[in-house]
């Protein structure tokens, strides 16, 4: 019989503000991006100094995640299931820059290594030593029910102890992360109308 599983947490990141829970833990309206993600790393005493060197998406992806994972105490078998709408077009945006001058033509290896959304999940792989499944899908609009089913499957069919999941978006200026943990411990049941009531609660 398949046990129940629950939401441990959640964290939003948008408008240059991280709430974890539901609860603000950094916010600095003041901030362009890279000036929000420096500030917001000081504040959460994210000693990783990668992070600087990431596109924008995983950048996003690793202050959300590091957020739940510092708390949670990642464990080795954290699976990784993400989606978004824009892929890594930011990203991509910038490599096509690179090639697209014909006088100036130098495509730059550590902008192109990032153009696949799914890198970001290697990059929390590496700082926090996850080695089990990952996966990361490409929709319209953020989508429960698939994240809902993936995350049922991992965690019955043993594949995972915890799952961590959810949205993380980077589009030009436009960004937002919603990231949840699920396991077999928490008060929120691991719902499609939960999953979606923490989202609709996004700053």
């Amino acid at each position: 019989m398949s046990k129940n599983l629950f939401i441990s947490s959640y964290c939003h990141v948008k408008n240059n503000t991280i709430s974890f829970n539901g609860n603000v833990l950094f916010s600095d309206d003041s901030q362009d991006f890279s000036g929000f993600v420096k500030s917001a790393a000081k504040h959460l005493n994210t000693s990783y100094p990668k992070l600087y060197k990431m596109d924008n998406l995983s950048k996003l992806a690793s202050l959300a995640a590091d957020a739940i994972l510092s708390e949670q105490k990642a464990q080795s078998d954290t699976a990784l299931v993400f989606s978004n709408r824009a892929s890594s077009l930011d990203t991509d945006r910038k490599h096509q820059a690179s090639i697209s001058d014909t006088n100036n033509y130098y495509p730059s290896p550590s902008i192109f290594v990032y153009t696949l959304p799914n890198i970001c999940l290697g990059e929390i792989s590496i700082k926090h030593q996850l080695h089990s499944e990952n996966c990361f899908f490409v929709f319209d609009k953020f989508n429960p029910e698939h994240l809902h089913g993936n995350t049922e499957y991992l965690l019955h069919h043993k594949k995972a102890e915890t799952v961590l999941c959810g949205w993380v978006d980077f589009d030009d200026k436009n960004y937002e992360a919603f990231l949840y943990l699920v396991s077999e411990n928490g008060n929120i049941a691991h719902t499609v109308d939960e999953i979606s009531r923490r989202y609709r609660s996004k700053l």
